[in-house]
């Protein structure tokens, strides 16, 4: 039970890492510079990677931070 409960907390770190990340090089990619986008962007980044390619490519670009 307790490796389920660690699994669980490195899950949701990993989460918050990489969104921490997109938000840092939001502005690298080609999405509206909104607070709205931006936050709604960040938090929904493993739903929007697994479906559009063009959010896929900006991700890279932000996390990469060129």
């Amino acid at each position: 039970m307790l490796i389920v409960k660690l699994l669980g907390i490195v899950a949701m770190a990993g989460y918050f890492w990489m969104a921490l990340k997109f938000w840092k090089g939001y502005q690298l990619t080609n999405f509206q510079p909104n607070p709205v986008n931006r936050l709604a962007l960040s938090l929904l980044w493993p739903a929007l990677i697994a479906v559009n390619k063009s959010y896929r490519q900006n991700f890279q670009k932000a996390l990469r931070g060129r």
